[in-house]
C-alpha cells in the first residue's frame, strides 16, 4: 500500500497514522491465516484418517475442554468420560480388532492422541497408556482388556518374584505408577532369574489381590486429572497363568511397548503446543498495550512464527517415526528416540512461551494456556530420561563405522 507523504498540519499526520494503522492490522490478519493455514493438522491425511481425527476434535472440544481446568483443580479421574471414548474406539487404539481394540496404525494413533490432548492433555496422556498391544499377541491363558493396564517400571531389579508351584510370590514396589490404586490391572516386570535384562519377566496382577496395595496419591505440578501412586507388593500370590510370555521375556516386551509410548507422549506434546499456539494467537488479537493491540507488536509477530515453524516441524518428526514404527524399519528405535527428545522440549517451549505471550494472564488459572504448559512439562522425564533417549540414539546394535 503506497501512501502519499505530500501531506501538511495536523490532519495529514492523522491521515497517515490511521493509513499506517489500517496496514498493520491488514499485515496481522494476513499473518494469522498463514499461520493457521500452516497449523492445519490435516495435511497429507488419507480421507479415512481426516475422518477419525475430527471425530477427536470434536471429543477434544465437547467433552474434554470444558471440564479440563476442573479436573486438573479437583483432582477428579473421569472414568466416564474415558469410557465415552473408549466407545468411538479410543481405548486401544493400535490393538487388533480381534482381542477388543481398533486395530488402527501407529501414525493413526499420533493423529488421534494429538486432537485428544487439545482438550485436556492429562486425560489423553493416560488413555495413551495402552502401549503394550505386544503382550496380546504373546500367549496367555487369561484375557484382560488392553484399555485397563497400568504403566510399569521396565528394567527393575528390585521387585521380584520367586514361583512356588502354580503362583509366583511377588514382592517389592513401582513408584509413580499412573493410575495406580485405581485401575484394574497391573502389567509388572519383575525379576524372576539372574542379573540382566534375560532375568526379567512380566506378569499382570489384578486389583483386589492379596499383598497388593499403593501409597498416597501424589501431589503432583501436572498431570492431576489422573492419580499417581506408588504400587507394593507384598508376599502377592500371582498365577503363573497371569504370565505373559516365557520367563525372561519382560524387559523385550517392555522395550518394544517403551518405542510406542515415546511416540504416544510426543503426540501429546503436540496436542498442548497447537492448542496453546492458538491460544496465543487470540490473546494478541485482543490484548491491548499503549492504545494498539498485542498482534499489531512485529517481534511478538516473529515470535509467533517461530512457535508455529517449530510445531509443525515436530509433528513431521512424530510422524516419520510413527510410520517407521509401524513398518518395523531399521530405524525405528532411533527415531523414537529423536522425536520424543525434540518433540517433548520443543512443544514445552511453545507452551511456555505462550504463556509469556499472556503477560500476567498466562499466569492464572482461568486462562487454559498454564495447564498445558504444567501438564506437558513431566513428558520430558517419563518414557525414558534424557540419557536414555540418546543411548537409544548413539548405541545401535552395531558399532559405528
Amino acid at each position: 500500500m503506497h501512501i502519499s507523504t505530500k501531506v501538511a498540519g495536523k490532519r495529514g499526520i492523522r491521515d497517515i497514522t490511521a493509513a499506517c494503522r489500517r496496514v498493520l492490522v491488514d499485515g496481522i490478519k494476513m499473518i494469522s491465516k498463514n499461520i493457521i493455514r500452516a497449523l492445519k493438522t490435516s495435511y497429507g491425511l488419507t480421507d479415512e484418517q481426516k475422518e477419525f481425527q475430527k471425530v477427536a476434535f470434536d471429543f477434544a472440544a465437547n467433552e474434554m475442554a470444558p471440564h479440563m481446568a476442573e479436573w486438573d483443580q479437583k483432582e477428579i479421574f473421569p472414568v466416564e468420560t474415558m469410557r465415552r471414548a473408549a466407545q468411538l474406539g479410543f481405548g486401544g487404539i493400535y490393538v487388533r480388532p480381534e482381542v477388543g481394540g481398533s486395530g488402527l496404525s501407529r501414525l493413526d494413533t499420533s493423529i488421534i492422541f494429538e486432537a485428544l490432548s487439545t482438550g485436556c492433555v492429562s486425560t489423553t496422556a493416560y488413555i495413551s497408556i495402552h502401549k503394550y498391544d505386544i503382550i496380546l499377541k504373546i500367549n496367555c491363558k487369561k484375557s484382560f482388556s488392553p484399555a485397563a493396564c497400568s504403566g510399569s517400571d521396565a528394567a527393575s531389579l528390585l521387585t521380584s518374584a520367586q514361583r512356588k508351584g502354580d503362583h509366583y510370590i511377588l514382592n517389592g514396589s513401582k513408584a509413580f505408577i499412573s493410575g495406580g490404586g485405581d485401575t484394574d490391572v497391573y502389567v509388572v516386570m519383575c525379576r524372576t532369574g539372574g542379573k540382566g535384562p534375560k532375568g526379567i519377566s512380566c506378569l499382570v496382577v489384578e486389583k483386589g489381590t492379596p499383598g497388593l496395595s499403593f501409597g498416597k496419591k501424589e501431589k503432583k505440578v501436572g498431570w492431576n486429572s489422573q492419580p499417581t501412586r506408588a504400587v507394593i507388593f507384598e508376599d502377592c500370590p500371582v498365577p503363573v497363568t497371569n504370565r505373559l510370555g516365557d520367563e525372561g521375556q519382560g524387559f523385550n516386551i517392555a522395550m518394544k511397548g517403551l518405542n510406542g509410548g515415546r511416540i504416544n507422549i510426543a503426540s501429546c506434546s503436540l496436542g498442548a503446543a497447537h492448542a496453546s499456539v492458538l491460544l496465543a494467537k487470540d490473546h494478541l488479537l485482543v490484548r491491548k498495550q499503549f492504545g494498539e493491540a498485542l498482534a499489531n507488536n512485529q517481534f511478538l509477530q516473529f515470535k509467533l512464527a517461530e512457535m508455529a515453524t517449530r510445531l509443525v516441524a515436530s509433528r513431521l518428526l512424530v510422524r516419520e517415526a510413527a510410520t517407521a514404527l509401524q513398518e518395523n524399519r531399521a530405524d525405528a528405535v532411533s527415531l523414537c528416540s529423536m522425536a520424543k527428545l525434540f518433540v517433548t522440549d520443543e512443544c514445552f517451549n511453545i507452551c511456555n512461551q505462550a504463556l509469556q505471550m499472556h503477560g500476567g494472564y498466562g499466569y492464572l488459572k482461568d486462562y487454559a494456556v498454564q495447564q498445558f504448559m504444567r501438564d506437558i512439562r513431566v513428558h520430558q522425564i517419563l518414557e525414558g530420561s534424557l540419557i536414555c533417549e540418546l543411548t537409544s540414539f548413539f548405541l545401535p546394535q552395531e558399532p559405528m563405522r
